[in-house]
Parts: structure tokens; sequence; C-alpha cells
């Protein structure tokens, strides 16, 4: 019998946070999140994962040749930095004025 729903779970990151990365060669960098894919459950986020790409000349890059970018790191690979403390920290979910808000769990404050 097949599934008639295949729902994922939220994701606790959003375009536009700063996140730590925790695990893998970027350990410890931090930066903005750039975008994001849920359903492959990655991030771009801003000066971290660079990866050399090789390119052929054209009209923005006359030149052409190695250029570093940032690649996609996995969600679970990176931790929301709390916005008062600066440390990373877990994500909640509550109901604050009728609406649901994320909040911090170490300081307990909404992210915005």
């Amino acid at each position: 019998m097949e599934r008639t729903k295949n729902r994922q779970q939220k994701l606790n990151i959003k375009k536009g946070d700063t996140v730590k990365v925790i695990a893998g060669v970027s350990k410890g960098q931090q930066g903005k999140v750039l975008d994001v894919l849920s359903d492959d459950r990655k991030v771009l986020v801003e000066q971290v994962n660079l990866v050399s790409k090789h390119t052929k000349p054209n009209a923005e890059n006359t030149q052409g040749g190695i250029v570093k970018k940032e690649a996609y790191v996995h969600i679970s690979n990176v931790m929301l930095v709390d916005p008062s403390s600066g440390e990373p920290t877990r994500v909640g979910r509550r109901i604050e004025d009728g609406k649901l808000a994320r909040y911090a769990k170490k300081s307990g404050e909404v992210i915005k």
C-alpha cells in the first residue's frame, strides 16, 4: 500500500538568517543564508563552502578562468545563530499574537 501524503518536516532556517556551520570542511564559519532548497534540504551560505568553478569567457566574465563560488551545505550541518548572544541555538515554535513564531531555545527570544 502506497502513502497518500509524503509530508516533509518544516525547516527551521529561512533565507536571510545568520547560521554557523557545525560540521564539515567549513566547520566554525558563519554567514547569511542566501538560498534554501527545501526539497533537497540544503542551504546556500554567504562565503561558506567555496568551490573552484572553471568558466568559459562570457559577457560577464570576459577573461574566463577559475572562479570561487559558494556551494550548498546540508541543513543538518548548520545551526541558527541566536540574535542576542551570537551563539548557535536550536529553534522552537510557539504562538504569539495569534501567529506561529520561531524562537531561540537558548534565550527564549523571538527570531524575526
